[in-house]
């Protein structure tokens, strides 16, 4: 990547990204962030900015800069890529750690946070604007979709389908084959052995609907 990216979001998520960026030394131009308490401070000499519609940084994404998205909710994640896929005509770059392991065999769509030690193994399908965790493993055929998040150390099997706007807790076992449903909730530390439904919430060993 040539262009310094512009990231979105100053919390936990953005940190992240941040260190992802700087692990393969990609120059960070700041943060956008809608809380306005935090604008003018800096995180490790990262300047918070303004908030995310300050048109002033807008109009840099796509000529100057990259845009990445490190906001945790999912709806608030798609609104920002509705505006800019719509307004800059831009989609937000991909964040990979350098520490990482992508295999050249799996497909990746666009904004994705690929945290250190996360595995994404051959013929794996990842969608677009999904988060991995350090430690997550995506195994062999399993396919996860849009604005998913997948939790630290959790364990995605082969042959695993999760759907858009999932979330998988920390720990997490999914074993082979399982579909997780569309804005299904996984609670952390729980083993899924059976299909969960779309907007159900499970939990534990075995994961059970709560």
């Amino acid at each position: 990547m040539k262009n310094p990216v512009l990231i979105f979001g100053s919390g936990v998520l953005g940190k992240i990204a941040m260190n992802i960026f700087e692990s393969n030394e990609v120059f960070i131009y700041g943060f956008l962030d809608d809380d306005k308490k935090k604008h003018g401070s800096e995180i490790n000499n990262v300047t918070v900015l303004g908030p995310t519609d300050e048109q002033g940084f807008l109009k840099l994404i796509g000529q100057k800069t990259e845009a990445f998205i490190a906001i945790g909710n999912a709806a608030e994640r798609k609104t920002l890529v509705d505006m800019l896929n719509t307004e800059r005509k831009v989609m937000p770059v991909n964040a990979v750690h350098a520490r990482a392991y992508v295999a050249e065999e799996s497909t990746l769509g666009h904004g994705n946070l690929i945290a250190a030690n996360a595995t994404v193994n051959p013929f794996s399908e990842v969608g677009s604007h999904t988060i991995i965790h350090s430690g997550a493993v995506i195994d062999t055929d399993a396919k996860v979709g849009d604005f998913v998040q997948i939790g630290t150390g959790a364990m995605i099997n082969s042959g695993v389908t999760i759907e858009e706007g999932a979330f998988i807790g920390s720990g997490v076992i999914i074993v082979g084959g399982i579909t997780v449903g569309k804005n299904a909730r996984i609670g952390a530390g729980s083993v899924v052995v059976k299909d969960v439904a779309k907007n159900t919430t499970v939990f534990g060993n075995p994961a059970v609907k709560v």
